[in-house]
């Protein structure tokens, strides 16, 4: 089974190259890369993209700036086998990374989601472990080794706080045949997951390192955190969510989703960071978010 590794591409040419070359150094040869060039302004790291001589290796710049979400459901549109992983064109996988895949797959053949495990990295490349990180841990199911979950139990431990690191997630394709959200440009991850989980999907959680996260400042959710914008959408997705798992009757989801405490609690991080920058509409947002309030421009 070949691993389809989908990379949408704007970012620093650095990170992008040395993801690219972690892809090069997997021990397991059986892989196929697609770099999708969502129109970064330098044409350079695209012109070194496609000089790549692997025939593993395609190289598409998109007509116009498509974003994530787009990028995402054009990246399932290309994949051609069962699995893909749409890794961040500033991630590392480290050289094991398609070799226990593929194990995993062979151990749980009716898996839908693999969560390989993961570890954390700076802008820099060096080890780091920031409050966000901690958290997932804390929010992360236990046990140890590679262990197989579904239903309402892992429903609730998503919603409680979402330790999942969406670039390093291997999927079945076939389950993502709607795509993900266009409206939701930081939380669509959490989205799907929901509902594969809802109807009936399974994810493996596995504990072997084999890919580094870069955690950085320019990232999106850092970026829409203190303007308030993240928390917005997923205030309206856990709406949406207590809702439905209340039709499932998943009681302990929708309650944990009615709550959003971990969201309230990320939100109040973020407060003193949109206070130092006087945005006034981020910091209303945000204490609107904080306190379970309606936003003044929601009813709800």
């Amino acid at each position: 089974m070949t691993l389809d590794i989908m990379m949408p591409f704007y970012g620093r040419p650095d990170h992008f190259m040395a993801a690219v070359e972690s892809v090069l150094a997997q021990t397991d040869s059986d892989w196929r890369l697609t770099i999708i060039d969502d129109v970064y302004p330098d044409p350079a790291p695209g012109q070194w993209a496609a000089s790549l001589d692997d025939p593993r290796i395609s190289y598409i710049r998109n007509d116009t700036n498509l974003r994530p979400s787009r990028n995402y459901n054009k990246s399932i549109g290309l994949a051609e086998s069962e699995f893909m992983v749409i890794m961040g064109c500033d991630d590392i996988m480290l050289p094991g990374f398609v070799a226990r895949v593929r194990a995993l797959i062979e151990q749980f053949p009716d898996a839908d989601i693999i969560q390989p495990g993961v570890s954390i990295i700076d802008e820099d490349g060096a080890p780091s472990l920031p409050l966000a990180d901690r958290v997932k841990a804390v929010y992360r199911l236990r046990g140890t080794g590679a262990r197989q979950f579904s239903g309402e139990p892992l429903a609730s431990s998503l919603l409680r706080g979402n330790w999942t690191y969406f670039p390093s997630l291997v999927w079945r394709t076939s389950r993502l045949g709607s795509g993900f959200r266009t409206d939701l440009n930081v939380v669509q991850d959490l989205a799907k997951l929901f509902e594969i989980v809802s109807t009936g999907g399974t994810l493996v959680l596995d504990d072997s390192v084999v890919f580094n996260y870069r955690r950085h400042s320019a990232s999106l959710s850092a970026v829409t955190g203190p303007d308030g914008s993240k928390f917005r959408q997923e205030r309206t997705l856990f709406y949406e969510i207590a809702e439905l798992s209340t039709t499932l009757g998943w009681h302990r989801t929708a309650a944990i989703a009615r709550r959003y405490f971990s969201s309230r609690l990320n939100a109040l991080t973020e407060l003193p960071g949109a206070v130092l920058t006087s945005n006034a509409i981020g910091r209303s947002t945000l204490v609107r978010h904080i306190l379970g309030l309606p936003y003044r421009d929601q009813r709800r």
